[in-house]
Formats: C-alpha cells, sequence, structure tokens
C-alpha cells in the first residue's frame, strides 16, 4: 500500500474494520481457476540484508508460495479469510500497480509472521477473472512495540505516515522487473478493473 487516505465506505458497516487512513470494505466475489505456476525470480544477494543469506530467502519464498498458491482460487482465499476488500485497484501512472488488496482483518495487529500475510494482492484480467501477483505485510504504527520498523524475509518495511502504517510487498506471483520486494510493479495493471484508483 502505498500513500493517501481511502474513502469511508459504509456499506456493511457491521463488517468494516477500519485501519489508520483506509477503510476495509467487504466484497463477495467469485473467480475462476487460474495458473498455480509461480514466476521464476531468481531472487538477486543483493536484494536480501546481510541478515538473512540467499539460500535462506529462496527458502522462505518457497514456503510462501505453498501457502499461498491455493488463493489464485478467490474462494479458497474467502475461506481462509481474506474475502475483505481493503482497496480498489491501485495503479501509479509512471511506477505501475499494486491491484486490488484483499484481507484478513484478523491478521492486523501490531505482529508481523512469516507465514501470516495481511494482505493478498490481485490484477484484473480481460476475462474479468481476479489474477493472484502478490502479498502484502502491513503493521500499524501506533501498534508496533518495537524501536525499529519490524523486517521480514531479510527486509526492513517501509514506514508509510500517510496511512500509519509500516508495510513490505511481495511480488511472488507476478514477476517485478523493479525488485520483487518493490512498492510497485511495472507489469501489473489494472486496464481490466472494476474500479482503479492513480495513487501517483
Amino acid at each position: 500500500m502505498h500513500c493517501h487516505t481511502l474513502p469511508v465506505t459504509t456499506r456493511h458497516r457491521q463488517r468494516t474494520l477500519l485501519i489508520p487512513g483506509a477503510a476495509v470494505v467487504l466484497l463477495l466475489a467469485s473467480c475462476g481457476d487460474l495458473s498455480t505456476q509461480a514466476p521464476d525470480h531468481g531472487v538477486e544477494p543483493h536484494q536480501a540484508s546481510s541478515s538473512i543469506s540467499t539460500s535462506e530467502l529462496n527458502r522462505q519464498l518457497a514456503s510462501l508460495r505453498q501457502l499461498t498458491a491455493r488463493f489464485q482460487n478467490f474462494s479458497a482465499a474467502e475461506a481462509a479469510k481474506y474475502g475483505t476488500k481493503i482497496t480498489p485497484c491501485w495503479y501509479h501512472s509512471d511506477l505501475g500497480g499494486q491491484g486490488y488488496h484483499y484481507g484478513n482483518p484478523e491478521l492486523i495487529d501490531g505482529t508481523v509472521a512469516l507465514l501470516e500475510p495481511e494482505l493478498i494482492m490481485y490484477e484484473p484480467n480481460r476475462a474479468g477473472h481476479m489474477k493472484l501477483v502478490g502479498i502484502e505485510y502491513i503493521v500499524p504504527i501506533k501498534d508496533w512495540q518495537g524501536s525499529e520498523p519490524p523486517t521480514l524475509l531479510g527486509q526492513v518495511f517501509h514506514e508509510n505516515e500517510a496511512l500509519g502504517l509500516y508495510v513490505l510487498h511481495v511480488w511472488l506471483w507476478k514477476q517485478n522487473p523493479a525488485g520483487i520486494f518493490e512498492n510497485w510493479n511495472p507489469n501489473v495493471s489494472c486496464q481490466h478493473a472494476a474500479d482503479s484508483e492513480d495513487r501517483s
């Protein structure tokens, strides 16, 4: 997630979670079956900090792909409590897109866990289906107890002051030429989205 605030939506208010600068809106949807082929990221050593080896990073990424492969079918994501729509399809006019963010509100707290990402990201395709492209970890800054930003996968979380969040994107299912942990992915588009927002 990246800068600005989101409008508050009142529909399904009893199932809406408010986090700093953002409203979580429930969306019930169904998607067709999608390929479970993961991109060949080939993570380079410079993409990991000195706190983790490249081999360990690749092992952790493999465990995340195994965990999230089922979410290529959105009904499986709903069953795992990731059916809450966080944003419309987000894109940046110069840097690429992030797609739709869906989340599990129960996981949005002051902790981080490798196998419990708070959000998953989808790109809409021409056929109207949602293609899984990655995951995102978010931690409300006010809830984080550490003196430094959280870290996972050898990466320090970005501090998003506008949303009051620490964030870390991981492009597990869509090759990102800018880097697997970058905020924006030039290969992700909102061209076929029913609702989108320019976050430039």
